[in-house]
């Protein structure tokens, strides 16, 4: 358990001037503040401000910061207000610790757009105040660290949450040991079995690793004795979600991996890291291809290192680092390398190269007002792996890995994707889809009177790009659908020898408008126009009961024929559901309806990739109504050993769950290594939930996955 004089010693550490009686009177308010309050585990709550604390000392930052790590919990949890925190501490500290709290308020348990709103928040908290999210990445650390006191289904969503944002939040921050350690954690919990059968095989090799990784060290070190060259060498074990993520790309099984440990060269300075590059390609031969200099072209986060692979003694791969001792404190420390607090200036994102990912995630905030095109262009910015490619005139440019000329044309401006028809990479022409390398020279070719494609959004891979593309595709087809729906409902009008001009003189339009919650005329003519609403819809505002026709009355009875019961639609009645082939929603999945002109309503899962392609002004708020207890078919598919009585063992489980087996295929590979895919009928997400969770249990099952559509 971390104490109090744990922090004053790491502090002082790399600090020796901080004021500690100002650290003292946070701690004292703090545990005053939580006195008699207690965690799930049992534990007094003050252990968790102390570890918070603790954290943001082996991030090396300032004594603001460690204050408001003692008392980031107070406003929230006690009643303590902003102002007494100023009033005792001053207002910087009083700003951070109600930025942290802005941003924990929002519980887990909670609808999708109501946690991008708090996605959004934590954005401009960042914008304001970098600290606040560095003090929110301690605090979920954690969590993460107590998690087996929460409910399975807790777990599982906190361990997604912070798998796909706070830990790539804590990469792009440059704070790598803290992203390997949420990683790690949060892959326990979501892949259990995974976890456990990569851990025991770390666990049983570690003696013959530890011996092959001095071995290696001392090559190396006798390698630069030879010519004079100070230096020091580390060997370390690779992390177990970095070797589960090498499995899954590579497609190999956990004793095909062998290069589990990973070699870091120290030096003085740059021009020796070359010259260590340069001795250890002469000793060990390197792999074509495997070469990376991030010394000349540093990540977007700044680091900086030289990345290799040889051949090493026995024949095996071996990955080695090689960098600075500077270099290396700044990959361990993160921003805090960067700080400019230190000499009592405010750290400004707008001046710092750091940060040009966040200002893209800035600007999409403030420009997305989807909230699920926002999130798809967060986590896009949060994923780096960059290249870097070169303008005609030999201006770099760094895309994310997968960049096509589309990508780099909006990169350069925006005019300029929008006109992109065509683009040379190095010479030759090559088609928009085209994937960029490292090296490529780019040149765009235009047309000024060409339009983007909405085709272009199936392999463009940019914030930027995806963002312009589709706010100039809305545009289009808003004012398209504007002339559309005017044009139907004035039809509609006629058959009833009604003026559309003396309605719209009238303001008849604005008030139907009003009623079907649109701000203006124009939003209502698009609704139409789109297909949200019909004409016979907005003649029904108008026409008086009494007034309408049987036949209208019979029409609209046709419409709104065939309704699923299972669904509730908000804001708009009688339209035929239908479920989405591409992920086969069940009751428990956050869905999302598209209206689809003439054919009704369409339920696709909120994330499902097909929707996000779709457009917005016809995507509807759709949830679960169930009156009825319906079966829906899922297909699971199960990897593990090849080993006898296993899809007995499966087949029990499923019986166990009363879940109807539909079809179930098996195969097995020459590794033996097996997997199956199974079609069983099931009522709901719990459901489905407590039979995956069963069967990861079962000895010899490393995955058990939800397969979607026909894939």
């Amino acid at each position: 358990m971390i104490r109090f004089n744990d922090i004053i010693e790491e502090v002082l550490k790399y600090n020796p001037q901080a004021d500690v009686e100002a650290l003292q009177k946070a701690y004292i308010f703090s545990a005053q503040a939580h006195k008699g309050q207690t965690r799930l585990s049992g534990e007094p709550y003050l252990i968790h401000p102390l570890e918070v604390a603790y954290t943001l000392t082996k991030m090396n930052l300032d004594v603001p910061s460690v204050i408001s790590g003692f008392l980031h919990d107070t406003i929230e949890d006690s009643f303590v207000s902003k102002e007494e925190i100023e009033s005792d501490f001053g207002k910087e500290i009083a700003e951070l610790v109600d930025g942290v709290t802005k941003i924990s308020k929002i519980p887990l348990k909670t609808s999708e757009e109501t946690r991008v709103d708090n996605f959004r928040k934590m954005i401009l908290a960042m914008s304001k105040d970098i600290r606040v999210i560095l003090i929110k990445l301690a605090d979920r650390y954690h969590n993460m660290q107590t998690l087996n006191f929460m409910s399975p289904d807790k777990q599982i969503e906190i361990a997604r949450e912070t798998l796909e944002i706070y830990a790539p939040l804590a990469h792009r921050l440059g704070i790598e040991w803290l992203k390997g350690e949420l990683e790690d954690i949060s892959f326990k919990y979501l892949n259990p079995a995974e976890y456990r059968m990569i851990s025991e095989k770390l666990a049983k090799t570690k003696k013959e690793r530890d011996s092959y990784i001095n071995e290696v060290k001392e090559l190396i070190k006798e390698k630069f004795q030879q010519f004079n060259l100070k230096m020091e060498i580390r060997g370390r074990a690779k992390r177990i979600y970095s070797i589960y993520r090498k499995m899954v790309q590579e497609e190999l099984n956990i004793d095909d991996i062998y290069d589990l440990t990973a070699f870091r060269v120290l030096v003085d300075n740059v021009k020796e890291c070359y010259l260590a590059l340069g001795i250890i390609h002469a000793f060990f031969k390197p792999i074509p291809g495997k070469f990376t200099d991030y010394i000349a072209l540093p990540k977007a986060n700044m680091y900086k290192s030289l990345h290799t692979k040889v051949i090493g003694p026995h024949g095996e791969k071996i990955e080695i680092q090689i960098r600075t001792h500077e270099m290396h404190r700044l990959a361990e420390e993160g921003i805090a390398a960067h700080w400019k607090y230190k000499e009592g200036k405010v750290f400004d994102p707008k001046e710092d190269k750091v940060f040009a990912w966040l200002r893209r995630i800035i600007e999409s905030q403030q420009e997305l007002k989807d909230n699920r095109e926002f999130m798809e262009v967060f986590k896009i910015d949060l994923f780096p792996d960059e290249i870097y490619v070169f303008t005609p005139r030999g201006d770099v440019k760094e895309l994310p890995k997968g960049a096509t000329p589309v990508d780099f044309a909006y990169a350069i401006h925006s005019d300029l994707g929008h006109r992109c028809i065509g683009a040379k990479v190095s010479g030759k022409l090559v088609p928009l889809r085209h994937k960029l390398r490292s090296g490529d020279v780019v040149d765009i070719q235009t047309h000024p009177n060409h339009k983007p494609s909405k085709d272009w959004l199936g392999f463009v891979v940019t914030s930027k790009a995806k963002t312009k593309i589709r706010q100039w595709i809305k545009t289009e087809q808003r004012e398209r659908s504007i002339e559309l729906g005017r044009a139907l409902i004035e039809k509609a009008l006629a058959r009833h020898d009604l003026s559309m001009s003396k309605m719209l003189k009238a303001g008849d339009f604005l008030t139907i408008a009003k009623e079907f919650s649109f701000e203006t005329v124009d939003d209502l003519f698009a609704g139409v126009g789109y297909g949200l609403y019909t004409p016979l819809h907005v003649l029904g505002k108008y026409i008086p009961e009494s007034d309408k026709p049987s036949k209208l009355q019979k029409i609209i009875s046709t419409i709104r024929k065939g309704k699923d019961t299972t669904i509730k639609i908000e804001g708009v009645d009688g339209l035929v559901v239908r479920f989405a082939k591409c992920c086969n929603p069940i009751p428990g999945d956050k869905i999302l309806g598209f209206i689809t002109r003439g054919r009704g309503l369409t339920v696709h899962v909120a994330d499902c990739p097909n929707i996000h392609t779709y457009d917005d002004q016809r995507k509807v708020p759709v949830s679960w109504e169930l009156n009825k207890q319906y079966a829906y078919p899922v297909r699971l598919r199960i990897s593990g050993e090849d080993k006898k009585g296993l899809l007995s063992e499966i087949s029990a489980v499923m019986s166990a769950h009363k879940a109807n087996i539909l079809s179930a295929q098996a195969m097995t590979y020459p590794d033996k290594s097996a997997a199956s895919i199974y079609e069983i009928e099931i009522g709901h997400m719990s459901q489905l939930q407590k039979i995956i969770k069963s069967l990861q249990k079962i000895k010899g099952i490393r995955s058990v996955e939800r397969m979607r559509g026909n894939a």
